[in-house]
């Protein structure tokens, strides 16, 4: 039971963190809780910022369109420097790199307070997209560094549980503190947490091996072309919650109706929750089982927005709309590196992520303008034909792999080549 295995001739894997070759070797190590703990912090010092930064931009004296390009620029940002963010974490040290995107996370929105200019408010959006490009992305890194392969779920699962419990409180303690306090003092306690981040991610201690960036990896890009499909749908997806995240608590407030605290708690919860039992369906059945279901729930709760006669509606509004989402988001993930080489996955997770981002960005601006010359319960009408319009891509897509697949059994096995 205790003979030496060939496997631990290397100590580190090809990520240069130590090779993981025990069943019993622990997830729950110093490293591992200190990096989850850093997440939790900037993370609920980021959700914080999202319900209140269109409130800053209105107390500025700016309009729902300016809204809209204030939230959505943010993540524009942080999505066009996660190439490079990932080709330097890989080159120049994981551990460095979150260090560096906490850092410009913290003095950005620390600096939210001071700005009296919308301009100025614009341009630290940009740059606080930016250190969150590298701190997500190098964050994601380290945990994949330090669990062991044959756990590697379960402790993606957990490090994605603390941004999760972060999106369940984060808003609500944002729109509290905005409703008591003043913005600069609200943002400078999200800049604590940030340096709350710090602290504990200076205490990752682990061996590192820098990788050399090879040409043909830079020219393959960051797109995996396999993980296109389900990035698309994605996109459809998360167009809808810009919209949400951005505008229904001054859609709320318009409207008299009170729980918007509540709103984003019921949603996490439900996303939660969502998350475990969607998970293990699609492990058993394949996205055809989750996808149009959780699809169904999102249309309707963008419906349930766009009607919205009192707190009740909204409540129910935001279960289905944390069942749909988490049922039909990790089922996309998972089918995203499904069909990509073992080299490129990688490249595939961040082509999900990418898109993921960018309907977050489209979303946030397209509804600024369109809240601007229809009002807001426009927005989430439209929202309800994005994810229609996901459902008819996915039958497409749905039929398309399964005229492939049957292609491929009438060829048979013999006339394929080995892999």
């Amino acid at each position: 039971m205790n003979q030496p295995c060939a496997r631990n001739a290397s100590k580190l894997d090809k990520q240069g963190a130590p090779k993981h070759t025990d069943k019993s070797e622990k997830i729950w190590t110093r490293n591992f809780l200190f990096i989850l703990i850093s997440n939790f912090f900037i993370f609920l010092g980021f959700q914080m910022t999202i319900p209140t930064i269109p409130l800053y931009v209105e107390k500025m004296g700016g309009n729902e369109q300016l809204m809209g390009l204030v939230v959505g620029i943010f993540t524009f940002s942080a999505l066009l420097i996660r190439p490079y963010a990932g080709l330097a974490v890989d080159s120049k040290g994981r551990k460095k790199l979150y260090l560096f995107g906490l850092a410009v996370f913290v003095i950005s929105v620390g600096s939210y307070g001071l700005i009296q200019s919308l301009l100025l408010l614009f341009m630290m959006r940009i740059v606080q997209g930016l250190g969150w490009g590298f701190s997500t992305t190098a964050s994601g890194t380290i945990v994949t560094d330090l669990v062991p392969p044959r756990r590697r779920g379960e402790g993606m699962g957990y490090f994605g549980l603390s941004g999760n419990i972060a999106m369940a409180f984060g808003p609500s303690l944002g729109l509290i503190l905005a409703g008591s306090l003043s913005f600069p003092l609200l943002f400078f306690a999200c800049a604590v947490l940030g340096m709350m981040a710090i602290l504990f991610a200076l205490g990752i201690r682990y061996q590192e091996q820098k990788t050399e960036v090879r040409k043909q990896d830079v020219h393959k890009g960051i797109f995996e072309k396999s993980a296109i499909p389900p990035s698309l749908l994605i996109f459809f997806i998360t167009f809808t919650f810009g919209g949400i995240a951005a505008f229904l608590p001054i859609y709320t407030m318009q409207k008299d109706i009170s729980g918007i605290y509540l709103y984003f708690v019921l949603y996490a919860v439900s996303l939660l929750i969502a998350r475990i039992f969607g998970g293990k369906i699609y492990d058993k059945k394949g996205h055809e089982a989750v996808y149009i279901p959780g699809a169904a729930l999102i249309i309707t709760a963008m419906l349930l927005l766009a009607w919205l006669p009192n707190s009740i509606i909204l409540f129910t509004a935001a279960i289905l709309y944390g069942f749909g989402f988490g049922t039909v988001q990790p089922a996309l993930q998972a089918w995203s590196v499904k069909e990509a080489a073992p080299w490129r996955r990688g490249s595939a997770n961040a082509t999900f992520f990418s898109f993921f981002d960018l309907g977050i960005g489209t979303g946030s601006i397209v509804f600024g303008q369109i809240a601007f010359a229809f009002g807001y319960a426009s927005i989430y009408y439209i929202s309800a034909c994005s994810v229609a319009l996901s459902v008819v891509l996915y039958l497409f897509l749905l039929k398309r792999e399964r005229k492939k697949k049957g292609g491929q059994k009438e060829k048979g096995p013999g006339n394929h080549p080995a892999p």
